[in-house]
This record gives C-alpha cells, structure tokens and sequence, in this order.
C-alpha cells in the first residue's frame, strides 16, 4: 500500500490501532525518514493514549497512557551494542505486555522473542516521499486481523 504524505501515514497508524488489542507486539522496519515514528502517533490517536508521542531513540522506551496504554521502544541505539538483546531485556518491555499494545521501532532481529505473535510492519519512503508499507503477519491470528484492516 502506498502512503503519499506524512499525515496519511499518521491516518494509516489511526485504522491499524483499530486491530489492535493489548498484548499485542508490533515491529516497525525501514530506513530513517520513512515515517515509524508518525505511524506510531497513529496508532497512539488510535488507541485514545494521552500526550505527544515523540521519538523515544534517547530514553529508548515510554510509556503512554491510555484506554489501551502504548509502549513505544526505539531499539536503533541498541545496534551497536555489543549485546542487543541483553538491553532489550533490560528494558524489561514484557512487564507490560500483556496491558498495553508495544510498538518497537528498529525491533528486528531484537524483540522478536517477546510474543510469538506479532506484525511487523515495513515502510519504505521513495525519492518522491511516498511510503510503502507492506505488513507481515507473524503466528496467531495477525493474518485475519491484517486482512480486515486492508479490505
């Protein structure tokens, strides 16, 4: 799918926080400048959270309140790490896993351990600013979720 501007990723964020339901683990990939962090203001329209949604690469985590609270991780510090995974966990992100949806951009290959169900969502931005998402489903029920989200 394709996404032309900012706020239509933003808009994008909003209907898929409309899937979502606690426990749920979702990864955002794509380059810097595509627009996880805006998807994820989204989502946190979506899901009724309190306060601005910003970027969390420096305190690495924040939790947002909310009928459905929102766990927002940004693992793209944690790639030079020498144990990427060891600070994932210290970050200790399942404590509250089963109450909020979590959204952890830069998470591939990194939190993937955190629920065996999970999407993954790719964005890519093109020369023209334009944002390709495709989304991934991962065990449990994500296909038919994502099959209503996309119909």
């Amino acid at each position: 799918m394709k996404l032309r501007t900012v706020d239509d990723t933003r808009e994008f964020g909003r209907r898929l926080a409309a899937i979502l339901r606690p426990g749920d683990l979702v990864l955002l990939t794509g380059p810097l400048g595509a627009g996880k962090t805006a998807m994820v203001q989204g989502i946190g329209v979506g899901l009724h959270v309190t306060g601005p949604i910003t970027s969390p690469t420096f305190v690495i985590a924040r939790v947002h309140k909310g009928r459905t609270p929102l766990v927002h991780a940004d693992a793209y510090r944690l790639g030079d790490s020498p144990d990427p995974r060891a600070e994932i966990d210290d970050l200790d992100l399942d404590a509250s896993a089963d109450d909020a949806v979590t959204v952890v951009e830069w998470g591939a290959g990194l939190v993937e351990q955190l629920n065996d169900e999970y999407l993954q969502v790719r964005i890519d931005r093109l020369d023209d600013d334009t944002r390709v998402v495709e989304l991934v489903p991962h065990g449990g029920d994500w296909a038919a979720r994502v099959a209503r989200l996309t119909d």
